[in-house]
């Protein structure tokens, strides 16, 4: 071996001093070198927008190789629309420098996405392209998407085919979208994901509505839900449940029965020609509460239940669910003034009532209240005898009279003549008032027809028996003229009561008319007790005085002639009577029958 080195001989054209400065080429095979090594790597130029290879990634960081010298670095944040990237993944990348400071391949892949943002998008929109976005943020009426760099509007309709109801579930997310719009003027764009599955949706829906038929039961959704009823989604096909259909009993909303997402079976109730309003129901699936009601129950028999609708006219009560039956307000007291059926119950209340009728075939109830307490007029006669005294409470006036109510359900009519023994009273209001209570006497029992007749003034005595002794036919009081009438005048007399008097009877002495509050003497031509009538006169007052004396003259002259005679004088001031003078007796019958005409 020894002998084969000894045979080796130096290169005659090795730079030895070279290689001593540690130049281990010369000039001319390093400028070869480099001149080969150029030629392999890429022409890039700044502002340039190349295709690289992803090399490596972390977290926050994308190696992206370009062919270039040196291997240029991208935030990940750029990549956040793209969730899938992955090493060997070609991207697009803007070439900001081909060095820094640091000697750094500076790159940007949102500045190569925005550069040709525009042409992307109008591209995707021309083919109907299905692209990639990154959803960053909720504005108002929907979400912003970053798609190839733009932010682009996604409407909250578009997000999907059913109701969105939280918008924040979305935000950082990347999903498919299609381009549907955009405005080249304000540079804004348009994106939908419901447009991605609203094709095949429609595929869907037609498959679905060429086999619906009615009866038909179908699985869905509860999509929405309104104050009238809940849109069911069959699967691409919406049908809405009235809320009517939603159960047999009585339902305020639809909430009280379903929820959002919710899934049901329903029933096709109904479509129109073309399929597109679907009605669906719900209780149909369940059979009728009435099919369900115990044969058991009757007429006659108690129940419980809720109100669950008030009216004017009565109460509806629930006694199962889906069965109701009405109280009338009639059927509400056994009292005869009818009010509102407010005023007993409202919507809630747990009330007890007895079945009154009961129609199973048309699946109607009347339902009553007050037959749980006994009928007050069952035994009237014994509770409330004719002459008895009560307190009473006034319910209503008529002109004619007062209706009171003695209790609950016995009411009865004290006429306006049975008030007051001696006050003509032209309406009920000037004795009492509504709600007010009120003396009475039972006068009358009408069972069959459950009225009283009562009476106010016959819990005094009648003064018209004393009167009939005061206001005897001829005698003369003081009265006053309280009412000008067409047929004449009230004339107000002593102790209350009150007088009648004729115009002719109201003419004074020197041919004028008396008027009203003046005070005369009034003589009484008339006194009825039944009626409860006085007629007086004023003229009669003068007139009788002045026909008495001239009748009682003659007579002096007659009885002078006879000597067993005694002398017989009347004054004006005497009191005389129509009857205890001969001589009048025709002038009484003249003066009656003038008031007769």
């Amino acid at each position: 071996m020894i002998d084969n080195l000894k045979n080796v001989q130096p290169d005659a054209d090795f730079d030895w001093d070279a290689y001593e400065r540690g130049d281990s080429y010369t000039e001319k095979s390093q400028e070869e070198l480099t001149s080969v090594y150029d030629q392999s790597l890429n022409k890039v130029n700044d502002k340039d927008v190349v295709i690289g290879k992803v090399t490596a990634m972390n977290k926050r960081e994308v190696v992206v190789n370009i062919g270039y010298k040196s291997d240029g670095v991208v935030s990940m944040n750029e990549f956040r629309y793209n969730p899938d990237l992955k090493v060997g993944d070609e991207v697009e990348v803007y070439i900001e420098s081909q060095e820094d400071k640091k000697g750094q391949l500076i790159l940007s892949h949102k500045k190569a996405r925005a550069s040709r943002s525009w042409e992307r998008v109008n591209e995707a929109l021309e083919k109907d392209e299905i692209i990639k976005g990154y959803i960053k943020c909720r504005t108002k009426g929907g979400m912003i998407v970053d798609v190839f760099g733009i932010e682009a509007f996604l409407p909250g309709s578009q997000i999907d085919v059913k109701p969105i109801r939280d918008y924040d579930v979305f935000v950082d997310k990347t999903m498919e979208f299609k381009v549907v719009k955009i405005n080249h003027e304000f540079k804004n764009v348009v994106v939908s994901h419901k447009a991605l599955i609203e094709a095949e949706l429609e595929q869907q829906k037609k498959d679905i509505i060429s086999k619906l038929e009615k009866g038909q039961v179908l699985e869905g959704t509860v999509k929405n839900i309104t104050s009238y009823g809940v849109f069911i989604d069959l699967g691409g096909v919406d049908g809405l449940i009235h809320i009517t259909d939603l159960s047999w009993g009585r339902v305020q909303h639809p909430e009280e029965v379903v929820k959002l997402d919710e899934k049901i079976n329903v029933v096709i109730l109904d479509f129109d020609d073309d399929k597109k309003r679907i009605a669906l129901g719900l209780k149909q699936l369940t059979p009728h509460p009435w099919d369900a009601l115990s044969a058991d129950l009757k007429v006659g028999d108690k129940v419980k239940g809720r109100v669950v609708v008030m009216a004017d006219y009565g109460a509806f009560i629930e006694i199962a669910p889906g069965v109701e039956g009405l109280i009338h307000v009639s059927e509400m007291s056994w009292t005869q003034h009818l009010r509102s059926a407010q005023d007993f119950m409202k919507v809630g209340d747990e009330v007890e009532a007895v079945v009154l009728t009961l129609d199973r075939d048309e699946r109607k109830m009347s339902l009553g209240i007050k037959q749980l307490k006994p009928d007050p007029w069952e035994n009237i006669e014994q509770r409330y005898p004719v002459g008895s005294r009560h307190t009473a409470k006034v319910r209503n006036f008529t002109n004619f009279g007062v209706f009171a109510e003695i209790e609950e359900g016995v009411d009865g009519l004290i006429h306006i003549s049975d008030l007051s023994w001696t006050k003509k009273i032209k309406h009920p209001s000037e004795v009492t008032t509504i709600d007010a209570d009120i003396e009475v006497q039972v006068l009358e029992i009408d069972k069959e027809n459950r009225r009283l007749s009562l009476g106010h003034k016959q819990l005094e005595e009648n003064p018209w028996d004393v009167f009939e002794t005061i206001f005897t036919v001829g005698s003369v009081h003081e009265g006053t003229v309280v009412e000008l009438v067409d047929k004449g005048a009230v004339v107000s007399l002593p102790y209350g009561v009150e007088g009648f008097a004729t115009p002719k009877h109201l003419v004074k002495e020197d041919g004028t008319q008396a008027q009203v509050d003046e005070k005369l003497d009034f003589k009484v031509i008339e006194f009825n007790k039944d009626s409860k009538r006085i007629i007086v006169s004023h003229s009669r007052t003068f007139e009788d005085e002045k026909a008495g004396g001239e009748a009682g003259e003659k007579k002096a002259k007659r009885s002078s002639k006879k000597e067993d005679t005694a002398q017989v004088t009347s004054t004006p001031a005497e009191k005389t009577t129509l009857g205890d003078i001969e001589g009048l007796a025709a002038l009484k019958e003249k003066l009656e029958g003038e008031e007769g005409k």
